[in-house]
Protein backbone atom coordinates (compact mmCIF):
# COMPACT_ATOMS: atom_id res chain seq x y z
CA UNK A 1 0.00 0.00 0.00
CA UNK A 2 1.46 3.48 -1.04
CA UNK A 3 1.16 5.57 2.41
CA UNK A 4 2.39 9.03 0.91
CA UNK A 5 1.92 8.87 -2.78
CA UNK A 6 -1.33 11.88 -3.75
CA UNK A 7 -0.39 13.85 -0.25
CA UNK A 8 0.96 17.59 0.14
CA UNK A 9 2.50 18.19 3.68
CA UNK A 10 2.58 21.55 5.50
CA UNK A 11 4.98 21.56 8.85
CA UNK A 12 7.56 23.00 10.56
CA UNK A 13 10.67 21.36 8.59
CA UNK A 14 12.60 22.79 5.89
CA UNK A 15 14.61 20.05 3.86
CA UNK A 16 12.71 17.99 1.62
CA UNK A 17 14.78 14.51 0.96
CA UNK A 18 14.49 12.50 -2.11
CA UNK A 19 12.26 10.54 -0.39
CA UNK A 20 9.42 12.92 0.25
CA UNK A 21 9.73 14.61 -3.14
CA UNK A 22 9.09 10.95 -4.52
CA UNK A 23 5.83 10.76 -2.60
CA UNK A 24 4.44 14.22 -3.88
CA UNK A 25 5.11 16.34 -0.28
CA UNK A 26 5.85 19.98 -0.13
CA UNK A 27 6.93 21.18 2.96
CA UNK A 28 6.57 24.70 4.25
CA UNK A 29 8.55 25.62 7.26
CA UNK A 30 6.22 28.22 8.96
CA UNK A 31 3.54 27.70 11.68
CA UNK A 32 1.83 30.80 10.44
CA UNK A 33 1.27 28.84 7.32
CA UNK A 34 0.04 25.93 9.30
CA UNK A 35 -2.76 27.78 11.49
CA UNK A 36 -3.84 29.94 8.28
CA UNK A 37 -4.99 27.11 6.25
CA UNK A 38 -6.06 25.32 9.51
CA UNK A 39 -8.86 28.34 10.16
CA UNK A 40 -9.60 28.95 6.43
CA UNK A 41 -10.48 25.12 6.45
CA UNK A 42 -10.65 23.27 9.76
CA UNK A 43 -9.40 19.69 9.79
CA UNK A 44 -12.46 17.19 10.56
CA UNK A 45 -10.58 15.62 13.60
CA UNK A 46 -11.70 15.98 17.17
CA UNK A 47 -9.77 19.22 19.39
CA UNK A 48 -5.80 17.95 19.70
CA UNK A 49 -5.28 15.94 23.13
CA UNK A 50 -4.43 17.11 26.41
CA UNK A 51 -3.17 16.20 29.76
CA UNK A 52 -6.74 15.93 31.31
CA UNK A 53 -8.19 13.65 29.20
CA UNK A 54 -7.94 9.40 29.41
CA UNK A 55 -5.47 8.57 26.89
CA UNK A 56 -5.69 5.40 25.18
CA UNK A 57 -2.76 3.85 22.52
CA UNK A 58 -2.08 1.06 20.81
CA UNK A 59 0.18 -0.80 18.50
CA UNK A 60 -2.09 -2.93 15.90
CA UNK A 61 0.65 -5.40 13.85
CA UNK A 62 -0.38 -8.25 11.52
CA UNK A 63 0.75 -11.70 11.61
CA UNK A 64 2.65 -11.76 8.74
CA UNK A 65 5.68 -12.17 10.27
CA UNK A 66 7.94 -11.55 13.22
CA UNK A 67 8.51 -7.96 14.50
CA UNK A 68 11.61 -5.88 12.73
CA UNK A 69 13.63 -2.98 13.27
CA UNK A 70 10.80 -1.14 11.56
CA UNK A 71 7.97 -2.86 13.61
CA UNK A 72 10.20 -1.59 17.14
CA UNK A 73 10.30 2.49 15.84
CA UNK A 74 5.98 2.18 15.85
CA UNK A 75 5.40 -0.21 18.89
CA UNK A 76 8.01 2.16 21.04
CA UNK A 77 6.78 5.49 19.66
CA UNK A 78 2.99 4.47 20.54
CA UNK A 79 4.24 3.11 23.64
CA UNK A 80 6.43 6.12 24.32
CA UNK A 81 3.66 8.34 23.47
CA UNK A 82 1.20 6.78 25.85
CA UNK A 83 2.57 6.28 29.07
CA UNK A 84 4.28 9.83 29.13
CA UNK A 85 0.75 10.74 29.18
CA UNK A 86 0.39 8.48 31.53
CA UNK A 87 -2.89 6.60 29.42
CA UNK A 88 -3.21 2.84 28.67
CA UNK A 89 -1.27 0.97 25.45
CA UNK A 90 -3.14 -1.75 24.30
CA UNK A 91 -2.35 -4.23 21.94
CA UNK A 92 -4.13 -5.83 18.98
CA UNK A 93 -3.10 -8.38 16.32
CA UNK A 94 -4.70 -7.56 12.90
CA UNK A 95 -5.40 -11.16 11.42
CA UNK A 96 -8.09 -10.24 9.34
CA UNK A 97 -6.37 -11.34 5.91
CA UNK A 98 -5.37 -14.86 6.89
CA UNK A 99 -3.90 -16.12 3.35
CA UNK A 100 -1.06 -13.65 4.44
CA UNK A 101 -0.71 -14.80 8.15
CA UNK A 102 2.26 -16.80 9.10
CA UNK A 103 1.30 -19.48 11.57
CA UNK A 104 2.45 -19.31 14.55
CA UNK A 105 3.48 -15.27 13.87
CA UNK A 106 1.23 -13.81 16.65
CA UNK A 107 2.52 -15.46 19.62
CA UNK A 108 5.96 -14.18 18.67
CA UNK A 109 4.89 -10.90 18.02
CA UNK A 110 4.26 -10.88 21.90
CA UNK A 111 6.73 -12.52 23.21
CA UNK A 112 8.95 -10.07 20.91
CA UNK A 113 7.31 -6.98 22.96
CA UNK A 114 7.47 -8.41 26.00
CA UNK A 115 11.48 -9.27 25.78
CA UNK A 116 11.54 -5.16 24.74
CA UNK A 117 9.75 -4.57 27.84
CA UNK A 118 6.83 -3.48 26.05
CA UNK A 119 3.76 -4.83 28.35
CA UNK A 120 0.68 -3.64 27.34
CA UNK A 121 -2.77 -3.16 29.22
CA UNK A 122 -5.98 -5.34 29.31
CA UNK A 123 -6.28 -8.76 27.04
CA UNK A 124 -5.04 -8.51 23.47
CA UNK A 125 -8.05 -8.26 20.46
CA UNK A 126 -7.95 -10.65 17.81
CA UNK A 127 -9.40 -8.98 14.37
CA UNK A 128 -10.22 -12.66 13.42
CA UNK A 129 -12.24 -12.97 16.77
CA UNK A 130 -15.03 -10.18 15.68
CA UNK A 131 -16.15 -10.88 12.69
CA UNK A 132 -19.69 -10.89 13.82
CA UNK A 133 -19.51 -7.18 14.98
CA UNK A 134 -17.99 -6.14 11.35
CA UNK A 135 -21.07 -7.78 10.14
CA UNK A 136 -23.11 -5.65 12.13
CA UNK A 137 -21.85 -2.56 11.12
CA UNK A 138 -21.71 -3.59 7.56
CA UNK A 139 -25.40 -4.34 7.70
CA UNK A 140 -26.46 -0.94 9.45
CA UNK A 141 -24.19 1.07 6.47
CA UNK A 142 -26.51 -1.20 3.75
CA UNK A 143 -29.81 -0.36 5.78
CA UNK A 144 -28.79 3.27 5.57
CA UNK A 145 -28.04 3.44 1.87
CA UNK A 146 -24.30 3.95 3.15
CA UNK A 147 -23.10 0.95 0.44
CA UNK A 148 -23.53 -0.90 -2.74
CA UNK A 149 -21.83 -3.82 -4.43
CA UNK A 150 -19.23 -3.39 -7.36
CA UNK A 151 -17.64 -5.67 -9.74
CA UNK A 152 -15.13 -3.22 -11.06
CA UNK A 153 -11.56 -5.12 -11.59
CA UNK A 154 -8.45 -3.83 -10.20
CA UNK A 155 -7.15 -3.52 -13.59
CA UNK A 156 -10.00 -1.61 -14.96
CA UNK A 157 -9.07 0.87 -11.91
CA UNK A 158 -5.66 0.92 -12.66
CA UNK A 159 -6.73 2.49 -16.52
CA UNK A 160 -8.58 4.88 -14.65
CA UNK A 161 -5.72 6.35 -12.77
CA UNK A 162 -5.66 4.25 -9.62
CA UNK A 163 -8.62 5.69 -8.40
CA UNK A 164 -12.51 4.11 -8.56
CA UNK A 165 -14.75 6.61 -10.71
CA UNK A 166 -18.49 5.26 -8.70
CA UNK A 167 -19.08 3.42 -11.70
CA UNK A 168 -21.27 0.75 -10.04
CA UNK A 169 -22.79 3.49 -7.54
CA UNK A 170 -26.24 3.39 -9.49
CA UNK A 171 -26.07 -0.07 -11.10
CA UNK A 172 -27.99 -1.48 -8.03
CA UNK A 173 -25.43 -4.61 -8.54
CA UNK A 174 -26.36 -8.30 -6.25
CA UNK A 175 -24.02 -9.25 -3.91
CA UNK A 176 -22.78 -12.04 -6.75
CA UNK A 177 -18.68 -11.93 -7.36
CA UNK A 178 -18.79 -8.40 -5.77
CA UNK A 179 -17.33 -6.19 -3.07
CA UNK A 180 -18.91 -3.86 -0.85
CA UNK A 181 -18.44 -0.14 -1.23
CA UNK A 182 -18.83 2.91 1.02
CA UNK A 183 -20.58 5.54 -0.49
CA UNK A 184 -18.96 8.34 0.29
CA UNK A 185 -20.77 11.25 1.57
CA UNK A 186 -18.49 13.16 4.22
CA UNK A 187 -14.80 13.08 1.99
CA UNK A 188 -11.95 13.97 4.00
CA UNK A 189 -9.40 16.74 1.66
CA UNK A 190 -7.13 16.68 4.78
CA UNK A 191 -6.46 16.37 8.14
CA UNK A 192 -4.04 16.95 10.82
CA UNK A 193 -0.89 15.26 12.22
CA UNK A 194 0.28 16.39 15.14
CA UNK A 195 4.13 15.67 14.06
CA UNK A 196 3.22 16.56 10.59
CA UNK A 197 0.88 19.74 10.40
CA UNK A 198 -1.82 19.62 8.02
CA UNK A 199 -1.82 16.41 4.70
CA UNK A 200 -3.95 17.27 2.16
CA UNK A 201 -5.01 14.71 -0.19
CA UNK A 202 -5.58 14.46 -3.72
CA UNK A 203 -9.48 15.08 -4.58
CA UNK A 204 -9.90 11.83 -6.42
CA UNK A 205 -8.50 9.51 -3.34
CA UNK A 206 -10.62 11.94 -0.80
CA UNK A 207 -14.05 11.31 -2.96
CA UNK A 208 -13.66 7.64 -3.85
CA UNK A 209 -15.87 5.17 -2.77
CA UNK A 210 -14.29 2.85 -0.55
CA UNK A 211 -14.26 -0.86 -0.49
CA UNK A 212 -15.53 -2.32 3.12
CA UNK A 213 -16.00 -5.95 2.18
CA UNK A 214 -13.93 -7.83 -0.02
CA UNK A 215 -15.23 -9.52 -3.36
CA UNK A 216 -13.32 -12.92 -1.61
CA UNK A 217 -15.63 -12.66 1.42
CA UNK A 218 -12.62 -11.07 3.80
CA UNK A 219 -13.74 -7.56 5.32
CA UNK A 220 -11.69 -4.38 4.45
CA UNK A 221 -8.96 -3.15 6.66
CA UNK A 222 -10.42 0.38 6.79
CA UNK A 223 -13.85 -1.09 7.96
CA UNK A 224 -11.94 -3.43 10.59
CA UNK A 225 -9.67 -0.86 11.95
CA UNK A 226 -12.06 1.83 12.74
CA UNK A 227 -14.58 -0.34 14.18
CA UNK A 228 -12.01 -1.68 16.99
CA UNK A 229 -10.23 1.31 17.46
CA UNK A 230 -13.64 3.14 18.34
CA UNK A 231 -14.82 0.03 20.44
CA UNK A 232 -11.34 -0.22 22.45
CA UNK A 233 -11.83 3.91 22.75
CA UNK A 234 -8.37 4.91 21.06
CA UNK A 235 -7.73 8.50 21.50
CA UNK A 236 -4.64 9.17 20.18
CA UNK A 237 -3.20 7.02 16.51
CA UNK A 238 0.88 6.92 16.93
CA UNK A 239 1.89 4.77 13.75
CA UNK A 240 4.08 4.81 10.57
CA UNK A 241 4.21 6.87 7.69
CA UNK A 242 3.18 4.41 5.53
CA UNK A 243 -0.23 4.28 7.18
CA UNK A 244 -0.86 8.31 6.25
CA UNK A 245 -2.83 7.69 2.81
CA UNK A 246 -5.82 5.53 4.33
CA UNK A 247 -5.60 7.69 7.33
CA UNK A 248 -8.33 10.35 4.66
CA UNK A 249 -10.48 7.29 4.44
CA UNK A 250 -10.77 6.24 8.19
CA UNK A 251 -11.44 9.55 8.76
CA UNK A 252 -14.21 9.59 6.55
CA UNK A 253 -16.30 6.04 8.03
CA UNK A 254 -15.65 7.53 11.59
CA UNK A 255 -18.15 10.38 10.49
CA UNK A 256 -20.73 8.45 8.78
CA UNK A 257 -20.63 6.33 11.54
CA UNK A 258 -21.13 9.16 14.40
CA UNK A 259 -17.53 7.88 16.17
CA UNK A 260 -15.10 10.04 17.95
CA UNK A 261 -12.28 10.89 16.33
CA UNK A 262 -8.87 10.11 17.67
CA UNK A 263 -5.58 12.32 16.86
CA UNK A 264 -2.98 11.06 14.33
CA UNK A 265 0.63 10.95 14.71
CA UNK A 266 2.62 9.18 11.79
CA UNK A 267 6.54 8.51 12.43
CA UNK A 268 9.02 8.36 10.25
CA UNK A 269 9.79 4.65 8.24
CA UNK A 270 12.55 3.03 8.23
CA UNK A 271 14.89 2.68 5.03
CA UNK A 272 16.62 -0.50 3.80
CA UNK A 273 19.82 0.38 1.42
CA UNK A 274 17.36 0.88 -1.87
CA UNK A 275 15.44 3.32 -0.48
CA UNK A 276 12.27 1.38 0.07
CA UNK A 277 10.52 1.09 3.48
CA UNK A 278 11.79 -1.88 6.14
CA UNK A 279 9.02 -4.41 5.94
CA UNK A 280 8.20 -8.04 6.27
CA UNK A 281 7.59 -8.37 2.43
CA UNK A 282 11.35 -7.49 1.75
CA UNK A 283 12.54 -10.09 4.32
CA UNK A 284 13.75 -7.53 6.62
CA UNK A 285 15.09 -9.50 9.69
CA UNK A 286 13.41 -10.21 12.92
CA UNK A 287 14.23 -8.33 16.18
CA UNK A 288 17.05 -10.46 18.11
CA UNK A 289 16.38 -12.49 21.07
CA UNK A 290 19.44 -11.28 22.59
CA UNK A 291 19.58 -8.02 24.91
CA UNK A 292 17.50 -6.04 23.77
CA UNK A 293 18.73 -2.74 25.44
CA UNK A 294 21.15 -1.96 22.35
CA UNK A 295 18.58 -2.28 19.92
CA UNK A 296 16.33 0.06 21.91
CA UNK A 297 18.83 2.58 21.97
CA UNK A 298 19.11 2.37 18.44
CA UNK A 299 15.38 2.91 18.04
CA UNK A 300 15.58 5.84 20.33
CA UNK A 301 18.25 7.43 18.46
CA UNK A 302 16.53 7.15 15.28
CA UNK A 303 13.40 9.17 16.61
CA UNK A 304 15.80 11.74 17.92
CA UNK A 305 15.25 10.71 21.64
CA UNK A 306 17.95 11.66 24.33
CA UNK A 307 20.07 9.03 25.76
CA UNK A 308 20.78 8.52 29.10
CA UNK A 309 24.53 8.42 30.70
CA UNK A 310 25.69 5.36 31.69
CA UNK A 311 22.71 3.50 30.08
CA UNK A 312 25.17 -0.11 29.76
CA UNK A 313 24.45 0.49 33.83
CA UNK A 314 20.48 0.36 33.32
CA UNK A 315 18.29 -2.15 33.58
CA UNK A 316 15.80 -2.58 30.71
CA UNK A 317 12.52 -1.37 32.72
CA UNK A 318 14.75 1.49 34.01
CA UNK A 319 15.65 2.28 30.54
CA UNK A 320 12.54 2.55 29.42
CA UNK A 321 11.28 4.41 32.22
CA UNK A 322 13.85 7.08 31.74
CA UNK A 323 12.93 7.09 27.85
CA UNK A 324 9.29 7.40 29.21
CA UNK A 325 10.28 10.71 31.43
CA UNK A 326 12.07 12.51 28.79
CA UNK A 327 9.85 11.71 25.65
CA UNK A 328 9.07 14.43 23.34
CA UNK A 329 7.52 14.50 20.06
CA UNK A 330 8.85 17.58 19.26
CA UNK A 331 12.27 16.41 17.87
CA UNK A 332 10.94 13.44 15.74
CA UNK A 333 12.00 13.93 12.12
CA UNK A 334 9.88 13.57 9.64
CA UNK A 335 11.90 11.37 7.89
CA UNK A 336 14.89 9.65 9.74
CA UNK A 337 18.28 7.66 8.36
CA UNK A 338 20.01 5.32 10.78
CA UNK A 339 23.33 3.17 9.62
CA UNK A 340 22.87 -0.16 8.43
CA UNK A 341 25.61 -0.89 9.80
CA UNK A 342 24.67 0.19 13.55
CA UNK A 343 21.33 -1.69 13.62
CA UNK A 344 23.66 -4.92 12.47
CA UNK A 345 26.21 -4.19 15.14
CA UNK A 346 23.04 -3.42 18.15
CA UNK A 347 21.15 -6.64 16.65
CA UNK A 348 24.90 -8.45 17.11
CA UNK A 349 25.20 -7.93 20.85
CA UNK A 350 24.27 -10.40 23.04
CA UNK A 351 25.75 -7.90 26.29
CA UNK A 352 27.19 -4.97 27.07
Amino acid sequence: MSGTAGFTEKNRFAEINSFTEANSFTEINSFTEINRLAETSPSPESPPFTETDHYVGRFAPSPSGDLHFGSLIAALGSYLQARSQQGRWLVRIEDIDPPREIPGAASRILAQLEHYGLYWDGDVIYQSQRHARYREILQQLQQQGMSYYCTCTRSRIQQLGGHYDGYCRTRNLPADNAALRLRQTTPVFHFHDRLRGELYADTALAQEDFIIHRRDGLFAYNLAVVIDDNDQGITEIVRGADLIEPTVRQISLYQQLGYAIPTYVHLPLVLNTDGNKLSKQNHAPALPNSDPRPVLLAALQFLHQPLPEHAQDMTLSALLAWSVAHWSLDVIPLQAAINASAITSAFSKGHW
